[in-house]
């Protein structure tokens, strides 16, 4: 499942204040605006087993994990992660999707070619 949600930006300072890998999870509900119960019917996710993350009795399932970060547009549980094992969020960025690639270079070709046509050199 590819991100389904707007992106929704999660602070550093948000993320370093949450106390267990749950908040974090809880976190990620939230700022997208959603409960955990719409998340869990959305997903197809068993309450209990959400409850056993949240709680830490149990560990995250990859797949699923990842498909609550994308249905919530947020990586605030895995930038906890990083937090917690002593990374600098502030230093960590995303690379770039091929689609945000081709814009970047459409971007610049396309300036290029303004400044051909204008006689510019800015």
């Amino acid at each position: 499942m590819d991100q389904i949600a707007i992106p929704v930006e999660v602070t550093p300072q948000e993320i370093s204040r949450e106390t267990s890998l749950g908040a974090a999870i809880e976190l990620c509900i939230k700022v997208a605006g959603y409960e955990r119960k719409e998340v869990q019917a959305k997903l197809h996710m068993d309450k209990a087993q959400f409850s056993r993350w949240a709680s830490g009795d149990e560990g995250v399932v990859w797949p699923k994990f990842k498909q609550v970060m994308d249905y919530c547009g947020n990586d605030a549980p895995l930038l906890w992660m990083f937090h917690d094992r002593g990374y600098d969020l502030n230093s960590i960025r995303k690379l770039e999707t091929e689609t945000e690639k081709e814009n970047r270079r459409l971007r610049e070709e396309n300036a290029a070619l303004r400044r051909v046509l204008t006689g510019s050199k800015a």
